[in-house]
C-alpha cells in the first residue's frame, strides 16, 4: 500500500507552478467527442481523473495521443456503447459523456458515476435538463439509459446553480435544434473554459460565467485547439499552505481574479500576499487573526478550499468558525485534525475551531480529495512524522504534489508500506 509521508517543520521558499484545470479538463475532455476531427487539448493535468477519462476515450474507440500536459483527440471512430461501471465509477466527471453522446448520438448509456463520498450527489438535475431537451430517462438498476429522437432547445431552470448539470446540460444543447436558455446556471470559471472550447469547434453560446447561458444548437462542430485555464483549487491549496509555511513562496501560472474570495480572507487573517498579473506570493505571518467562512458557490469562498482552509484557522488565535452550504459530508478530515491536536467541534454542517493549536504529526487518512490536500497541509506543519493513506484521492487531483513540494523544500514522500491484514 502507498502512503504519503511528511516529515514537518520546513520552511518552504521557490516557486510552485500551477497546472492546468481538473474540473475544467474533466469536462473538456469528454466534450471533445461531439465533433468527428481532431481537438487538441494543452495545460492538461497528469493526475488519475485525466488517465480514467482517457481510458474511458480509448474504450469508445477514439484515438488519443498524450504527451506531457497535452492531449490531441481523434473522436472519428467513437462507438457509442455503453461505458461499463469499472470505468465510471472511477471518477464522478464519468457522467459528462452522458451529455456528449446523448447531444451528438441522442443515445447514452452510462452506469452510476463514482466520485468522492462528500455528501449526497444526486444527478436529478442533469437527467431533468436532458428530459427538457425530448430526452427520455430510464434507471436500470445502476445504469442509466438517456435516449431521444430529437433534442429540441428549452428553457431550462435549475433548483441548484448546478457546475455539473450546467456543463452537462450546454454539452447536450449545442447540437440540439432551436435554443435552450439555462437559468440560475452555475458561473465558475471552469464553465466559461468549457463555453470557449465548444465556442472554438463552432458552437453558438453565450452568457457562460453569468446566470443565464443561452445556447443556439448547430449542425455541427469540427475540431480545434485549446488550452484549459490554471487550477484555482489547486492554486489556493499551495497559497494556504504558503500561509502555513512559506518564506516567499511564489504561486505561479494563476489567475487571481478566479482567487479573490481566497484572497480577501487571507488578507483578514493578515497574511502577507503579493498579487502579480499571473502570480501570487505569500509568507507566513507571525500571528493570524480569526476569521469565519461560508462556502458559496463562485465567486463566494470555494467549498473545494475549506477543508485545507481549516488547517490554516487551526493555527489563528481564538475562535473561527466554519459554515459548509454545498456538501454535508465535508467534514470527515476533522476527526483526523483533531488526533494530530487540534481543537475542533463539529456540528451540522459547520464546525468551530479553537486555537492555536499546535500540531503532532500521526497515521491519517485521505477520506477525500481535498480532505486528503487537507492532511498534507497539516502534515507540514506538525512536529514529527504524518503518514497519510488513501492516497489516491489525493494523486486524482493534484499533479505531482510530492515534486512540487519537494522542490520548495518540503520533506515528502510515497512510500510503500505492507497492509495490515485482519
Amino acid at each position: 500500500m502507498e502512503v504519503l509521508e511528511i516529515k514537518g517543520g520546513n520552511q518552504l521558499s521557490g516557486t510552485i507552478r500551477i497546472s492546468g484545470a481538473k474540473n475544467s479538463s474533466v469536462a473538456l475532455i469528454p466534450a471533445s467527442i461531439l465533433t468527428d476531427e481532431e481537438v487538441t487539448l494543452t495545460n492538461v493535468p497528469e493526475i488519475k481523473d485525466t488517465d480514467s477519462l482517457t481510458d474511458i476515450l480509448e474504450f469508445l474507440g477514439a484515438g488519443v495521443n498524450r504527451s506531457t500536459e497535452s492531449m490531441v483527440i481523434k473522436p472519428g471512430s467513437i462507438d457509442n456503447k455503453c461505458i461499463p461501471e469499472e470505468y465510471a465509477k472511477k471518477l464522478r466527471a464519468s457522467y459528462y459523456f452522458m451529455g456528449a453522446m446523448l447531444g451528438k448520438y441522442k443515445h447514452a448509456e452510462l452506469y452510476f458515476p463514482g466520485g468522492c463520498s462528500i455528501g449526497e450527489r444526486p444527478i436529478n438535475l442533469h437527467l431533468k435538463g436532458f428530459e427538457a431537451l425530448g430526452a427520455t430517462v430510464t434507471n436500470d438498476g445502476n445504469k442509466y439509459i438517456v435516449d431521444a429522437k430529437d433534442l429540441i432547445g428549452a428553457d431550462i431552470y435549475l433548483d441548484i446553480a448546478s457546475v455539473g448539470a450546467t456543463i452537462n446540460i450546454m454539452l447536450a444543447a449545442v447540437l440540439a435544434k432551436g435554443t435552450t436558455v439555462i437559468e440560475n446556471a452555475a458561473k465558475e470559471p471552469e464553465i466559461v473554459d468549457v463555453a470557449v472550447l465548444l465556442q472554438s469547434m463552432g458552437a453558438n453560446i453565450s452568457g457562460a460565467g453569468t446566470s443565464t447561458i443561452s445556447i443556439t444548437g448547430v449542425d455541427r462542430l469540427h475540431g480545434c485547439f485549446h488550452e484549459v485555464i490554471p487550477d484555482r483549487i489547486e492554486a489556493g491549496t499551495y497559497i494556504i499552505i504558503g500561509a502555513l509555511a512559506g518564506n516567499y513562496l511564489k504561486i505561479d501560472n494563476v489567475i487571481p481574479k478566479h482567487l479573490e474570495a481566497l484572497i480577501s480572507k487571507l488578507e483578514d487573517m493578515g497574511v502577507e500576499l503579493d498579487v502579480g498579473d499571473d502570480y501570487i506570493i505569500v509568507n507566513r505571518p507571525d500571528a493570524y487573526g480569526t476569521i469565519n467562512i461560508k462556502t458559496l458557490g463562485y465567486p463566494g469562498f470555494p467549498t473545494d478550499l475549506q477543508q485545507p482552509f481549516s488547517v490554516l484557522l487551526t493555527q489563528a488565535s481564538g475562535t473561527s468558525k466554519i459554515v459548509e452550504t454545498i456538501w454535508e459530508n465535508r467534514f470527515m478530515h476533522i476527526p483526523y485534525l483533531n488526533k494530530m491536536g487540534a481543537d475542533i467541534e463539529t456540528g451540522h454542517m459547520s464546525c468551530r475551531i479553537y486555537g492555536p493549536t499546535p500540531l503532532t504529526g500521526a497515521d491519517v487518512e485521505a477520506t477525500d480529495l481535498r480532505a486528503g490536500a487537507a492532511m498534507v497541509a497539516a502534515g507540514l506543519i506538525a512536529n514529527g512524522t504524518t503518514t497519510i493513506s488513501n492516497i489516491n484521492h489525493i494523486l486524482r487531483g493534484y499533479e505531482n504534489i510530492v515534486t512540487k513540494l519537494s522542490d520548495v523544500g518540503a520533506d515528502i514522500k510515497i512510500k510503500e508500506i505492507e497492509e495490515e491484514k485482519n
